[in-house]
């Protein structure tokens, strides 16, 4: 099986502008890139096992106990972490959303099933998801917001939906990675809710918050400590390296950065919103720091003759050629994407 297509590839486009990984557009925080820099001299020694440190840090920016933590090598290992842990034999998910789970359910063994999401419903997830959570099902997986579509579930249809699997004996992922650039996120956060529901699993990163996804560095909420220690047990050792651990301690200083991030990525999506509808484009209701949007077939490989990398995404289940996703970065990088599109809408 071939890895799957990403964004991200600047590796075979080094000269291009990326807009296909949503990161925080502000790069790393410079306090993260000296602490890396600082422990170059600890790499001759393995990492801490236990990541004490950053749990206990973690647990304080989060409020929550220690032992409700468990740190993984991306978020990624942690969702093929439960389902190797867990061993669903038939899972559930809206399409389209992100690959990794479909992938790591997979690999495990699980039959998966899915719950198409409309476009002329705008991608949303409705009350009608909960008629299809029925006693088969072992396991569901939900993007909030949404991957690739940006778009929100609401929190009162969350507990709806919690409800039911906690009734139908259904576990709950909610993968809360890209909840970082949403207004008022909090309104919207499900961790108060582990301390009840032991089917709940809450995802979270620091690859986009903080912009450092080559470190490789996410983490879980949970308080069913049995699935926690079946999850250690499933992880290779040392799975969080020397400097993935010394960045995430220093991440975890820098709320004026996150502060500063969530106020451009707001101005900066309005602009690009309002420019690409003016090319053209049809833009879906995304609250995260990405707009996902219906364009002219072919302007993937256009924009990358342009200098510009935009995610395509026609390989997701449940969509076909023409949807487009573009992370929201600086006013110039945004200007040079906007004239990139119309350079290459020109050549049509």
């Amino acid at each position: 099986m071939k890895k799957l297509i990403h964004g991200g590839d600047v590796y075979r486009n080094p000269d291009c502008i990326d807009f296909s990984a949503n990161i925080n557009p502000l790069g790393p925080p410079d306090s993260v890139k000296k602490a890396v820099v600082a422990c170059v001299n600890d790499i001759a020694h393995y990492p801490d096992v236990q990541c004490k440190e950053l749990k206990k840090r973690l647990g304080w920016a989060e409020q929550m106990e220690e032992e409700a933590l468990i740190i993984g090598n991306g978020a990624a290992e942690l969702i093929f972490a439960l389902g190797y842990s867990l061993r669903p034999k038939r899972a559930l998910l809206p399409q389209p959303t992100f690959a990794e789970y479909e992938q790591a359910l997979l690999a495990a063994g699980c039959e998966v099933f899915y719950y198409p999401l409309s476009e002329e419903n705008g991608f949303r997830l409705t009350e009608d998801f909960l008629q299809v959570l029925t006693g088969e099902i072992d396991m569901v997986f939900l993007c909030n917001p949404n991957n690739p579509t940006g778009v929100l579930t609401e929190r009162d249809l969350l507990i709806q939906i919690l409800n039911r699997c906690k009734e139908k004996q259904i576990f709950l992922v909610v993968d809360e990675c890209f909840l970082d650039f949403v207004e008022e996120a909090e309104a919207f956060e499900l961790k108060e809710m582990t301390e009840l529901y032991s089917n709940l699993f809450l995802l979270k990163a620091f690859t986009k918050r903080y912009a450092i996804p080559g470190l490789r560095l996410g983490y879980g909420i949970c308080q069913n400590k049995e699935l926690l220690e079946k999850m250690e047990q499933a992880v290779q050792p040392w799975n969080v390296s020397v400097p993935a651990q010394a960045a995430g301690i220093a991440a975890l200083e820098e709320d004026a950065y996150v502060r500063r991030a969530k106020a451009l990525i707001r101005e900066e999506k309005a602009y690009l919103r309002k420019e690409l509808i003016r090319l053209g484009m049809k833009c879906y209701a995304s609250e995260a720091n990405y707009i996902f949007f219906r364009g002219e077939k072919g302007m993937c490989e256009g924009c990358r003759r342009q200098g510009i990398l935009i995610r395509d995404c026609q390989n997701y289940p449940g969509l076909s050629e023409g949807f487009y996703r573009v992370a929201v970065r600086t006013r110039n990088e945004n200007k040079k994407l906007i004239e990139g599109i119309e350079r290459w809408q020109k050549q049509l």
